[in-house]
C-alpha cells in the first residue's frame, strides 16, 4: 500500500480519504472486546463502557449531550433514518403524510434525494430549492419556499460535489421566525458530509435538529456513522430489531468501528485550522494552473464559500472532445485517482446534477456541456504542492492530445 501511494497521486478524498494510524489503532485495541455490549456479564460491560465512551467523545466535539448521539453504519443509513424516520412518525400522528410540506435542496446526495421520492410516494409534498449560481442555498430561497404545513427541511452542510458551505445557522434563523409565526414545529436536518473536517461542528451554533456524520468521510473506518437527535425530532426506526441505540437502530453496535470513528474525528479536530490554510492554498494555486493551461475551463461554485480542499471544474467541449469519465480513465493509467462526481453516482448518467443546477435556466441549452465534462478533484492530508504541479501538467497535456 505504501509503494502504492509513491507511485499515485490520490485526488479522491471526498469519495474516501484514508484511514488515520490513530483510528487504525483503535479498532484494533477495541476489538478485543468480546462481549455484546447489551448483555449484563462483564465482558458485555467492558463492551458498553468503550461504545459509551466513543459516544460521549463524539458528542463532546459536537457540543451535544451523549444521549442525543446514535451509531449507524454510515451516512447513507443516517439520512435515511432522518428523513424516513420522521416520515414514519408524522403517519402516526396523521396517519398520512398527505397534508405534509417538504423541502430539500436540490444539490443534495442521492442518500437524501432518494429518501424525498419516497416521501412524495408516499404523498408528502415535496419542493426542491435551487442553488444560486456560486451554489449557494440561501436563507431567503428556503423562506420563501415555506409553507404553514412546512414539516422538514433538508440543506447538506457543504455540497459533496463542488463544496459550498451551506448558511446553515441562517436557514435556521428563518425556520425559527417561521415557526414563531405559524405555531409549528419544522425539523431542520443536514448531511454533514465532509464539513467537520475544516469546520466547527457545535450544534447549537449550526442550529440543526439533526446532523448526519459518516467515519468513512472524516478519515475514520467504514460502515459506521453518527446521528445527532435533538429532543425536538421525533423519529422512528425504519429498521426493525432490538431496542439498540435509542431504540432507533436495531442490531449488535460495532464497538470496534465506533472507537475507530471517535479516534479519527478527535485528531481531524486538532489539525484542522492548521490543515485548512495548508490545502485552500495548494487548492487556490491548482485552480489557477488548470485555468491557465486550459483555456475555457469553469471552476463550478465559489472557491471563497467552499470547503477548501475541493474543486470541481468543467472542461469546455472544445478543449476535450472526450467525456470526463475519458479523462479520469486517462488520468488513472497516468496515477492520479479523481472522480467525476459523487463516488455514489459514478457509473451512472454522466450529468452532475449539481453542476446542471448552477446553470441558469436561459443557458441550460448554451452551458449545457459543463454538467457532462466535470472532474471532482479533493485534496487530502497527504496531497503535496508537487502533487498539483504533476496533475495539472498531465490534465494540460491530455486535453491537448
Amino acid at each position: 500500500m505504501n509503494w502504492f501511494r509513491k507511485q499515485r497521486i490520490y485526488l479522491d478524498y471526498a469519495s474516501a480519504p484514508p484511514v488515520l494510524p490513530a483510528a487504525e489503532k483503535a479498532v484494533r485495541d477495541a476489538s478485543k472486546f468480546v462481549g455484546n455490549p447489551g448483555a449484563i456479564h462483564a465482558e458485555g460491560v467492558e463492551a458498553k463502557r468503550a461504545l459509551d465512551d466513543a459516544r460521549a467523545r463524539i458528542a463532546r466535539i459536537l457540543g451535544a449531550k451523549a444521549r442525543e448521539i446514535i451509531f449507524t453504519s454510515g451516512l447513507t443509513e443516517a439520512n435515511n433514518l432522518c428523513i424516513l424516520g420522521f416520515a414514519r412518525a408524522l403517519e402516526r400522528k396523521k396517519r398520512t403524510l398527505a397534508d405534509s410540506h417538504w423541502i430539500v435542496s436540490s444539490i443534495e446526495h442521492t442518500s437524501v434525494l432518494d429518501c424525498f421520492a419516497e416521501i412524495e410516494r408516499l404523498g408528502g409534498s415535496v419542493t426542491h430549492v435551487d442553488p444560486n449560481e456560486k451554489g449557494i442555498v440561501t436563507a431567503e430561497s428556503i423562506g420563501k419556499a415555506l409553507r404553514p404545513e412546512t414539516a422538514f427541511v433538508s440543506v447538506g452542510w457543504a455540497n459533496n460535489e463542488i463544496g459550498t458551505i451551506q448558511p446553515l445557522s441562517r436557514i435556521a434563523e428563518t425556520l425559527h421566525t417561521h415557526r414563531e409565526k405559524h405555531g409549528s414545529a419544522v425539523i431542520f436536518h443536514s448531511d454533514a458530509g465532509q464539513a467537520p473536517l475544516y469546520l466547527s461542528t457545535t450544534v447549537n451554533s449550526l442550529g440543526v435538529d439533526l446532523l448526519a456524520l459518516g467515519g468513512n468521510k472524516l478519515y475514520g473506518p467504514h460502515g459506521v456513522g453518527a446521528l445527532f437527535i435533538k429532543n425536538s425530532a421525533d423519529l422512528v426506526r425504519v429498521i426493525q430489531g432490538g431496542p439498540q441505540e435509542r431504540g432507533l437502530r436495531p442490531g449488535t453496535e460495532n464497538v470496534a468501528l465506533a472507537c475507530g470513528f471517535a479516534a479519527a474525528f478527535e485528531e481531524i479536530v486538532r489539525t484542522r485550522e492548521r490543515e485548512a490554510k495548508r490545502i485552500a492554498a495548494l487548492r487556490d494555486q491548482f485552480a489557477s494552473e488548470l485555468m491557465d493551461k486550459i483555456p475555457g475551463l469553469v471552476v463550478n461554485g465559489d472557491l471563497r464559500h467552499a470547503l477548501p480542499h475541493m474543486l470541481n471544474v468543467s472542461i469546455p467541449e472544445s478543449a476535450s472532445w472526450r467525456k470526463s469519465e475519458y479523462l479520469t480513465l486517462q488520468l488513472d493509467q497516468k496515477g492520479v485517482a479523481v472522480s467525476t462526481k459523487s463516488a455514489c453516482r459514478e457509473g451512472e448518467e454522466s450529468r452532475s446534477h449539481v453542476v446542471e443546477a448552477l446553470i441558469p435556466l436561459a443557458l441550460r441549452e448554451i452551458e449545457g456541456w459543463r454538467a457532462v465534462n466535470t472532474i471532482r478533484f479533493s485534496l487530502g492530508q497527504e496531497t503535496t504542492l508537487l502533487d498539483i504541479e504533476r496533475v495539472s501538467d498531465i490534465l494540460g497535456l491530455l486535453v491537448k492530445a
